[in-house]
């Protein structure tokens, strides 16, 4: 696995155990659907957030939430939907971006509630 993949999971983890820390209950960890994936599915009172994660060890110009593109929106919509009508839910669903960024001994985390809107 690529240095970037293992930071990639990293990342994963450390924004689970963020949102634990805030009081969300993890459903579930890299839910796939057709050709989509969720990284988390957490729920936190009749809230269910599908959360994207961003992970970068490095500096770039563009903030690393703008990197989410609208195929990859479209496509976590999609898994969202068939998994709330799977689980046949009636939740309120959100969508969030973690983002994480570490450097050297610096870490940020920022968690982007409602990141985005799907019409």
């Amino acid at each position: 696995m690529g240095k970037h993949n293992e930071f990639g999971k990293e990342g994963e983890e450390m924004a689970k155990n963020y949102l634990i820390k805030k009081g969300y209950k993890i459903c579930y960890q890299n839910y796939r659907y057709l050709k989509g994936e969720i990284d988390i599915v957490a729920r936190k009172d009749d809230i269910l957030a599908i959360v994207e994660v961003r992970s970068r060890s490095s500096k770039f110009i563009e903030n690393i939430a703008e990197t989410v593109t609208q195929k990859k929106i479209k496509l976590l919509v999609a898994t969202a939907d068939h998994y709330v009508t799977s689980r046949e839910l009636d939740v309120d669903t959100r969508f969030d971006i973690i983002t994480i960024f570490k450097e050297g001994g610096n870490l940020e985390i920022e968690h982007l509630e409602s990141a985005y809107y799907y019409f």
